[in-house]
């Protein structure tokens, strides 16, 4: 993969650029290559691939459409979470889980790559932080379980909380 940065270059009056006629830039533009070709797109590679989706829907960029196909494609969802019905699918499986461990795990997949202590999960998620902060724990263990070995959602990082996996694959749908 090669990124590149490319500033907008400012001519000299009378000059005229024509790249610049086809496409005005108003700021740097950043251009991301990724050889799809090598073989089988990793897991962050693919959540790379995702957030410059997200910025192409807002307006803010430009992703070609083959590309986001092909991400998707080699590395579907792991685990789904349907907010209307408060469920969570594993493939074609549904997952059993209480109000606390759905809540928990919809809390940590709607802010990935962020970390949460006992104490922050305990009064976001249960509601209250006067509960032993190792509930936490036996709840973080019991959602691991049900959801399989295979198929890492939470990371624990030691002296401080928990957070959703880097290389998580779940969708949270409305």
């Amino acid at each position: 993969m090669s990124v590149v940065a490319i500033s907008p270059r400012q001519h000299p009056p009378g000059r005229t650029n024509r790249a610049r006629l086809v496409r005005q830039r108003t700021g740097p533009t950043l251009t991301i290559t990724v050889d799809l070709d090598s073989g089988t797109v990793s897991p962050r590679l693919t959540r790379l691939l995702e957030l410059l989706g997200e910025l192409a829907q807002s307006g803010e960029g430009q992703l070609s459409p083959d590309v986001a196909d092909r991400a998707t494609a080699e590395h579907p969802a792991a685990v789904r979470i349907l907010t209307g019905p408060r469920t969570v699918r594993q493939g074609d499986r549904d997952v059993p889980l209480t109000r606390i461990e759905y809540d928990l795990l919809l809390f940590l997949a709607q802010r990935p790559r962020r970390v949460f202590t006992r104490l922050q999960l305990l009064n976001s998620v249960w509601g209250y932080d006067h509960a032993v902060a190792r509930t936490v724990d036996v709840h973080v263990r019991r959602l691991r379980a049900k959801l399989g070995a295979d198929t890492p959602l939470l990371t624990t990082v030691h002296g401080v909380g928990y957070r959703l996996a880097d290389d998580a694959r779940v969708v949270v749908e409305g």
